[in-house]
């Protein structure tokens, strides 16, 4: 669950077993985003298996082009991830879902803070909890977290909030993101901001949220 940004789409070895996630496509290019990285890699480990993780990770192409074309500040501003896990080997028989679920959801966020912190974001924060359903019916738990960064070229600290999302449909879903607290036209305090630029924190959430619901 690898969500470090980047602008080269890359491909790790896929096991026979891994499958990737169904994401929103026409309502991800429709906003702008584009796939930068897709990959497979071990999450965590419970005592009688190892958990997979196949990742589709997207960048919020729009807003970053926008700003480095009015300010020169070349940054992710934004991102979004779609995780499915894989059980090696699969759960046994008398195991399910609802016994993994608490595991799943705890790794799951404390995977996000940690990939923050490598991100070198300062104050990173566990928020309040919430439950909303996806598209498909599933019930899926949220949990938010808030988090600072300080961009030194800019001397201003950017002020994200990221939501995590962990459920059980049609096997484990993971699906995350984070946004600035702030449209990034006052962040980079621009005098006039191209339309991406001037985004509400309110839009960039119910944006995130819609996205997290969609996955299957």
């Amino acid at each position: 669950m690898n969500t470090s940004g980047g602008r080269t789409t890359t491909s790790e070895p896929v096991s026979p077993e891994a499958t990737f996630p169904t994401v929103p496509t026409a309502q991800l290019t429709d906003g702008g985003w584009e796939l930068t990285d897709e990959h497979v890699e071990t999450v965590f480990k419970l005592p009688t298996a190892s958990v997979a993780g196949a990742t589709k990770l997207y960048d919020d192409v729009r807003t970053r082009e926008a700003a480095a074309d009015a300010s020169g500040l070349d940054r992710q501003w934004r991102f979004f991830f779609a995780t499915a896990l894989t059980f090696r080997p699969a759960l046994a028989p008398g195991i399910g879902p609802a016994m993994i679920l608490p595991t799943v959801r705890s790794e799951a966020g404390a995977t996000f803070a940690d990939e923050l912190r490598e991100r070198g974001f300062e104050a990173v924060s566990r928020g309040r909890r919430e439950r909303v359903r996806t598209d498909s019916g599933d019930r899926a738990h949220l949990r938010t977290y808030s988090a600072q960064l300080p961009l030194d070229a800019v001397e201003r600290d950017l002020s994200i909030t990221g939501w995590v999302g962990v459920w059980h449909g049609d096997g484990f879903r993971i699906a995350a993101g984070a946004y600035p607290n702030r449209p990034v036209g006052e962040i980079l305090d621009l005098d006039d901001s191209p339309e991406p630029l001037t985004r509400s924190a309110g839009a960039y959430r119910q944006e995130l949220l819609d996205l997290i619901r969609a996955v299957e």
